[in-house]
């Protein structure tokens, strides 16, 4: 009798189980490259230079969490099976390398293997107090840019996502909205940098700077970041010696807080409004018609005046506690200055000053 080679109902044919885990396997096989091809990608940036340092005895894995953690690749572990694949975990060279967002893991690895850290960057330094328009002007002396007002006006409106710049008062009497708020230091930055990738970079300083100690600090005082920096600003431009910077915050603060409030009749608010430094202001400087002039106005002026250091700002959010309301600069050279608790005391200073 023959054999019924007919199939059983529901069963597939052998050939086409076969077609089917071909299938799969092809499935599996561009799924695994789609992986593969997805993690040699980079993560969203805009194109900032990141600094990266390899220390001695460092190997594939802490490197690419490194790298994992700056945000210049998607995974450290992908990183690691990279280089070994490539055959080179072993060569990764010592030293300090500018890495730019946007290159893709194999560029990276060539950098870090070959050792070539040349990667067309420039450094610029930011003294403590300048002005946004001095911050421009050192910008383009430097060639690191190319257009003053193109820089003013991205300081003015560019979007740059950082909770305290979208807090910043819309307020038409800011003479510039970031004015105040790029850190003054040193920084390294492509030379072909845009100005929002440098302001970027500085407002980043500047985060990090804001820990968040320093932010309950400024809650218990009542304070916003933009009060914050503006008085920084103040003791900033004001404070000539460090060890004054937390007494003459105090200062401000008691005139803030004196019951009626005191105006602050702070000269350096005068020469902002004025637009320029006078080492004298005249009577009729201190009636210029500007929401920066605490002679005329209350209160803290509209923003900041200048960049405040680290010194500075840290003055503004922990301010001495005293009882003084008045200084004036002592003739001496030292830049320091004589405190008073009254205006009386204020005017035998201000004679002991010969000022």
């Amino acid at each position: 009798m023959k054999k019924n080679h007919s199939h059983m109902p529901g069963q597939k044919p052998r050939g086409q189980k076969w077609w089917l885990f071909f299938a799969l396997c092809i499935l599996v096989l561009g799924g695994g490259l789609y992986y593969a091809q997805n993690q040699l990608q980079p993560p969203a940036g805009d194109g900032q230079a990141v600094e990266i340092n390899i220390p001695e005895g460092a190997n594939a894995a802490t490197v690419g969490q490194q790298l994992e953690d700056l945000h210049m690749i998607k995974n450290g572990t992908f990183f690691k099976w990279y280089l070994s694949y490539q055959g080179t975990s072993s060569n990764l060279k010592v030293g300090k390398y500018y890495l730019k967002q946007g290159m893709s893991m194999e560029e990276i690895a060539r950098v870090l293997v070959e050792g070539d850290a040349k990667y067309n960057t420039s450094k610029f330094t930011i003294p403590e107090g300048y002005t946004l328009e001095q911050i421009a002007d050192e910008l383009l002396q430097d060639k690191l840019i190319s257009d003053k007002q193109a820089f003013l006006n991205e300081a003015d409106h560019g979007n740059f996502d950082y909770d305290f710049v979208k807090a910043i008062p819309a307020d038409a009497g800011i003479h510039h909205r970031l004015e105040g708020y790029l850190f003054p230091d040193t920084y390294e930055v492509y030379q072909d940098a845009t100005p929002h990738q440098i302001i970027d970079t500085m407002l980043k300083q500047t985060d990090a700077l804001l820990t968040p100690e320093w932010k309950d600090q400024m809650q218990k005082l009542g304070l916003t970041t933009h009060s914050a920096l503006t008085i920084a600003s103040l003791v900033e431009r004001e404070a000539k010696v460090d060890s004054e910077r937390a007494i003459i915050s105090g200062v401000i603060r008691n005139r803030l807080t004196a019951d009626p409030p005191m105006k602050l009749q702070i000269d350096a608010t005068v020469q902002y409004a004025l637009g320029k430094t006078k080492e004298n202001l005249l009577y009729k400087d201190l009636e210029v018609d500007s929401p920066y002039n605490t002679y005329l106005h209350e209160g803290l002026p509209p923003g900041p005046i200048a960049a405040p250091g680290k010194k500075s700002i840290q003055a503004a959010i922990f301010p001495a506690v005293h009882d003084f309301y008045f200084y004036v600069t002592k003739n001496d050279g030292s830049g320091e200055h004589y405190f008073a608790h009254s205006y009386e005391e204020h005017q035998r200073n201000i004679a002991k000053s010969g000022q």
